[in-house]
């Protein structure tokens, strides 16, 4: 006769507490840790993740572990390359063998890295998250991450350890490549949007970092995080808070940093106050990898591994990744902490049918394709979708049919300029040279005469037309490239020297397009007003060529805008626009932080016509709702597609407020001389701030919608006025404007 546990007419969590009631200590413990196996390295510039050289050779092994279980098994496919079919077939056989070690039959849950795409070999390689921010499209995000999280499941992955809902705050952060944007409500729905589309899947989502990993100061990798509690609540918090309520985020990862003094990784406030208790999340807390081993060698908050595990699992830590070295060599951990973070991983479990006997696929020898057609497809629309014209005053793009153009810079022939540090030819290729990238990925020297086949290319370029000079990054991990993980930067000067190659090119006489292929924004003030065009894409993927390509020669209608500002000189950093106005360009400071482009900003190749917005109803009361109506037509002779944005500017608060916030955002395709109708509705919640007492407080008085093309670009103005008492709103607070085109 079947246990409880065992019944699968029973809710998860009544299967999951007859499950831990029969459980030792020992076995409990278990399901709180990782085994990763493949991890050891000979030198620490091999690493893909910080300590990995330190401690992966001193945790548990395996074999150690099987007898009481194993709760997770860190990245089966991402740690060598794998054939997908292989990689399947070893999976299996080794959840076989987790399973017949302990007396339950329990599998382990294998997680991967999936920012990029899964980051598998041979899997396909998508633009990274700051591109996704730059097509400011939820829908085309969800659809994406509906297929990286089916690839993941079919082959025996369970949870994926995105997306990163990181504010940005400072650019020059290696991991700003990895972020959304620098702008809350940009990374709560495109955020949002990918968590939807990776649990529709299958798949558990991981919102990471939690929480305020962006705010390190100088924008230095694990840095302590230099923010205030209003901060924290109405910038960095609301992505995470949003993708949990919206998205249904089954994990959460905490953060590397400190705040205030107290590493995230032991901070109760945040990860039961805040995440348990205030917003009533029922899933598991993930360290980040060796996070607890760090309480101890960098923190120097606990005295040993033991002291570590005690202070994280009391502060809501549930599972340790990537391996087992600070829960396992815990002993008497309380066994009221203990159980309550081994019950969160086994509801977990009993979800995704890790309780049943024949969940697992059999990982047989059929043939995997990780990186089909639809997918391929996927990734060439997101690249389009992500592409950003800058400027273009002097009329140059589109290229025409026949023209002679140079193209310099060394970034325009390698194809480390399309890829993120988290796909998989940045993150473990580049320790295997022996073998091919295992996707094809175009450079852009290859992707243009392709794309102009009338065209003649120079290598003069006053011999040229026009010249194509691409600058931008070479990803990597830990100072191994000029962005990615632990590739921080001093200034945003373009690296490698490559403004002296800007200079040259722009002083030839030719007209030169600058295009940016990087992992974060760069300076271009230098260049602004003798540059012919600017076109931004940040690290756009396996098609990223063709897509960029394609804006160059007109097939595709540029339609990306920024996701994050683009300075105008190298220095004055931090300077989001999400700012008070002592915060922006003023008399108290010579030096001018204002955007050479700003967020939001992005042209294109027709022109838009936006009508007077009409409200419904200007007055209306603190816990209510508005609605605003207006019509955009395309008054060019070609297709194209606006991104209206809706910014929010509350002119007197009880405490100092950014001067405008973006609150909405749609896209608006349209055919030449077509028109559509765009409606939005205005809540009141999203006037909410956190005042000077910590209460979230929608306050009466005078409001302005500012109906605009970009933070800076306003076509209308809207005035609003709350009415009636001011109001404390919680977790019921509604955070989104639905916007709907018509």
């Amino acid at each position: 006769m079947a246990e409880p546990w065992q019944d699968t007419t029973l809710t998860a969590h009544v299967r999951a507490a007859d499950l831990l009631a029969r459980m030792t200590t020992e076995e409990k413990t278990a399901q709180l840790s990782s085994v990763w196996l493949g991890a050891e390295i000979d030198a620490a510039d091999a690493a893909v993740a910080p300590g990995q050289h330190a401690y992966a050779a001193h945790s548990a092994a395996l074999d150690a572990l099987l007898p009481h279980g194993l709760g997770h098994l860190t990245r089966p496919f991402g740690t060598v390359p794998l054939e997908p079919a292989d990689g399947a077939a070893k999976l299996a056989a080794l959840q076989r063998r987790i399973r017949a070690g302990n007396r339950f039959g329990l599998p382990a849950l294998a997680h991967e890295e999936c920012l990029t795409g899964f980051c598998a070999w041979q899997a396909t390689v998508f633009p990274t998250p700051l591109a996704w921010g730059a097509t400011f499209d939820p829908a085309l995000v969800t659809e994406m991450a509906r297929g990286i999280g089916a690839s993941m499941r079919a082959v025996g992955i369970h949870q994926g350890l995105a997306p990163v809902l990181d504010v940005v705050r400072d650019p020059r952060w290696g991991r700003t490549e990895e972020s959304i944007g620098e702008d809350p409500y940009l990374v709560g729905t495109i955020g949002t949007a990918y968590v939807r589309g990776l649990e529709a899947a299958g798949i558990v989502a991981t919102l990471k970092h939690f929480a305020g990993y962006s705010a390190s100061r100088a924008a230095r990798n694990h840095a302590p995080a230099a923010l205030g509690p209003r901060e924290l609540a109405d910038v960095i918090l609301p992505p995470f808070e949003m993708a949990l309520r919206e998205g249904g985020a089954r994990s959460v990862m905490s953060a590397y940093n400190d705040l205030d003094g107290l590493p995230a990784h032991a901070h109760p406030g945040l990860l039961t106050g805040i995440l348990r208790e205030e917003w009533e999340f029922t899933g598991t807390v993930v360290s980040d990898y060796f996070g607890l081993s760090f309480l101890e060698s960098a923190h120097k908050v606990a005295g040993s591994a033991a002291d570590a595990a005690r202070l994280a699992l009391a502060a809501g830590v549930d599972v340790e990744l990537p391996t087992a070295r600070c829960f396992t060599t815990a002993a008497h951990l309380p066994e009221e902490l203990l159980d309550r973070a081994a019950l969160r991983v086994l509801v977990q479990k009993c979800e995704l049918g890790l309780l049943d006997a024949d969940e697992e696929p059999a990982g047989d020898d059929t043939p995997i394709d990780l990186n089909p057609p639809h997918l391929r497809e996927l990734a060439a629309k997101v690249a389009q979708e992500s592409v950003v014209l800058l400027a273009n005053d002097s009329g140059v793009l589109p290229l025409g049919d026949s023209p002679r153009i140079a193209v310099v810079g060394p970034l325009a022939a390698e194809r480390a300029a399309m890829l993120g540090c988290y796909t998989f030819p940045r993150h473990v290729g580049v320790n295997h040279p022996e073998l091919p990238a295992g996707v094809h990925v175009p450079t852009l020297v290859e992707a243009l005469p392709a794309e102009l086949p009338g065209a003649v290319f120079v290598d003069d370029p006053a011999a040229a037309d026009v010249c194509l000079a691409v600058v931008g990054d070479r990803s990597g991990l830990f100072g191994r490239g000029s962005s990615g993980e632990g590739c921080d930067a001093e200034d945003l000067e373009l690296p490698y020297g490559q403004g002296r190659l800007l200079d040259e090119a722009v002083g030839s006489g030719t007209p030169t397009v600058i295009v940016v292929l990087s992992g974060r924004p760069y300076a271009l003030g230098r260049w602004a007003d003798r540059a012919a065009a600017v076109v931004q894409a940040f690290f756009p993927g396996q098609e990223g060529a063709a897509a960029v390509a394609g804006v160059l020669s007109g097939r595709v209608e540029p339609s990306g805008r920024l996701p994050v500002g683009v300075p105008r000189t190298p220095g004055g950093q931090p300077a989001p626009y999400l700012a008070p106005p002592l915060g922006l360009r003023g008399a108290p400071s010579n030096v001018d932080p204002s955007a050479l482009y700003p967020f939001g900003h992005g042209l294109s190749y027709t022109t838009f016509a936006w009508s007077a917005p009409q409200c419904d109803a200007p007055e209306l009361p603190t816990d209510g709702e508005t609605g605003i109506r207006l019509t955009v037509r395309n008054t060019g002779d070609r297709p194209g597609t606006e991104v209206v944005q809706l910014y929010l500017h509350d002119p007197l608060g009880t405490v100092a407020r950014p001067e405008i916030r973006l609150v909405g955002h749609a896209r608006v395709p349209l055919d030449a001389g077509a028109r559509a109708e765009v409606h939005a509705t205005f809540p009141a919640d999203l006037a909410a701030y956190t005042g000077a007492d910590g209460r979230r407080v929608v306050e009466p008085g005078a409001l302005e919608l500012r109906v605009s093309a970009s933070s800076s670009h306003v076509h209308h103005t809207v005035p609003l006025t709350l009415t009636g008492p001011a109001r404390t709103v919680g977790r019921d607070r509604r955070m989104r404007c639905e916007i709907r085109v018509k």
